[in-house]
Formats: C-alpha cells, sequence, structure tokens
C-alpha cells in the first residue's frame, strides 16, 4: 500500500461512518429517500475521505442548511410541490446531482493537491448552495418571478424565475459556503503550521462562483429543461409523469434535460467559474 493509500484509508473509514450517520439521521427526518440516503452515504464517505475533514464538512454545511430550508414553511410550500414534482425528501438523482461533481473534484484534489481544485470545490458547492437557497428563498416572494431571458412574468416555481427575493437568498447561500469554508481551511492550515492569509480568496471567489452558477442555472432552466403539460390537473410540470398519476405530454425543452441534470451542469460551471478566477488571480 503506497503512503498516499495510507493517508486515505482511515480517512474513508472515518468518512464512511460519520456519512452513514448523517443520512441515517436524514432518512429518519425524510429529509432523504433511501436511494438518497445511499447516494449521500457514497458522496460523503468519497468527499470526507479523499478531500479531508474540511471538505466533508463543507459538504455537511450544504446539506444541513438546505434540509433546513426546505421545511420553513413547509406548508406554504406543498402546492409547488405538488405542480411541480419538487418536495422535501431529496432522492439519489438530486443528492448526485449536487454532490457528484464535489466528490469527483475531491478524488483529483487527492491525486494533484491544488488551490485551483480546492477552488473548483467551494465553486461546485456554493453554486448547489446559493441555486438551493434560492429556490427555497425565492418561492416565498410576493412579488411573482420573471423568466430570466425575457423578463416575462412565470409562475412562482417555474424553472428560470428569478426573483429578487430569490437572487438575495442565493447570494447569502454562496456566501454561507464561502464563510463556511475559509473557517474550516483555515483552521486546517493554522493546524498544519501553514499560513491562514494565503485563503483569502476563498470568500470573493466562492461568492462570484456560486452566484454566476446559479444564475446559469435558471438559464438552462428557462432554454433547455424539458418542461411537460398534465391534461388533467391543466398545469405545467418538470415530470413527465405529474403527481396525480397522469402521463404528461412534451411541451418544451430537451426531454431528457431535468432538474437533476441541469443542477449537475450548473454546479460544473460553478466550478468552471471559480478555477478560471483563481487562475486570474494568481496568474496561472
Amino acid at each position: 500500500m503506497s503512503p498516499q493509500q495510507q493517508t486515505a484509508f482511515p480517512q474513508l473509514i472515518i468518512g464512511l461512518i460519520l456519512s452513514t450517520i448523517v443520512a441515517l439521521v436524514a432518512r429518519r427526518r425524510r429529509a432523504l429517500t433511501t436511494s438518497g440516503a445511499l447516494a449521500a452515504v457514497l458522496v460523503g464517505t468519497i468527499t470526507f475521505g479523499f478531500g479531508g475533514w474540511a471538505w466533508g464538512l463543507v459538504l455537511v454545511a450544504f446539506f444541513a442548511s438546505s434540509s433546513a430550508l426546505s421545511r420553513f414553511r413547509k406548508a406554504e410550500k406543498r402546492e409547488l410541490a405538488r405542480r411541480f414534482g419538487k418536495g422535501a425528501q431529496r432522492d439519489q438523482g438530486q443528492v448526485l446531482a449536487n454532490g457528484g461533481m464535489p466528490a469527483i473534484l475531491s478524488l483529483l484534489y487527492f491525486s494533484h493537491p491544488s488551490a485551483a481544485l480546492l477552488a473548483a470545490f467551494l465553486g461546485a458547492m456554493a453554486t448547489a448552495n446559493a441555486d438551493t437557497w434560492g429556490t427555497e428563498i425565492g418561492v416565498l416572494s410576493a412579488v411573482p418571478p420573471r423568466l430570466i431571458t425575457t423578463g416575462r412574468r412565470v409562475p412562482v416555481g417555474a424553472s428560470g424565475g428569478i426573483s429578487l427575493l430569490g437572487t438575495a437568498a442565493s447570494t447569502l447561500g454562496a456566501l454561507f459556503i464561502g464563510l463556511v469554508g475559509h473557517i474550516l481551511l483555515c483552521t486546517e492550515n493554522m493546524l498544519a503550521g501553514d499560513d491562514p492569509l494565503q485563503l483569502s480568496w476563498i470568500i470573493p471567489i466562492t461568492l462570484i462562483s456560486g452566484l454566476l452558477g446559479s444564475l446559469l442555472d435558471s438559464l438552462l432552466g428557462a432554454t433547455m429543461q424539458g418542461v411537460f403539460f398534465c391534461a388533467r390537473c391543466e398545469t405545467e410540470t418538470e415530470k413527465e409523469v405529474h403527481g396525480c398519476g397522469l402521463q404528461t405530454s412534451h411541451l418544451r425543452g430537451w426531454r431528457w434535460l431535468n432538474n437533476d441534470v441541469v443542477n449537475l451542469l450548473s454546479s460544473v460551471g460553478g466550478a468552471a467559474v471559480a478555477m478560471t478566477t483563481w487562475g486570474v488571480i494568481s496568474g496561472w
């Protein structure tokens, strides 16, 4: 076993244990489906095992805050969940869409540690958190959202719709990941005897990449995401089979491009923005 493998093995075991505990608690509280809990164990084990404890705790911070917000004023969101197929419980598709890219980046970072990959990880996490906070808070806006591409008013919860409240929440969501990441990674640096001041770029880069990544999510939702129509309920939905059980008809967008794929693509976009911004700042 190589020195790298010897270093990773204990972290993987600890990551598996901690991820399993978190997933079981989340499943018990109905924040995750069974498949979502299994996916969370996989993502958490990889991220903690190969990225380190700071990376793993950033992931936990995202999941904990997004789960809490999904239950905030839950009764007011029930109709939205019925119409668009969005609920408080996250399945394996949603978990992998938000956590898949960070897990891949942790694997790359383990093999080739670099500040650029760290920036990409934080950008992906900030995007996922910004999008989640923007959705969970934005749907409570008293002012109807407008389509990001045309400014046309759209129903609350419709893909591609943005509001002032939702955008403000997205900004705070990205900032939250930046602050958590900055505190954890500075602590890690100090414990290792390194200078934490070299991590001063974390908050601004995370804020920029998270906000731009969430706007990319809205743009994809407005232009390419598959939208369907339920004739029984006379409403648009993101699901091919509506909550009422009726098979829907394809209305617009690419049928295969569902919300999970959009989240994954925006996560990749946020990571790319963060990595590029880091490159510009550091003079790659």
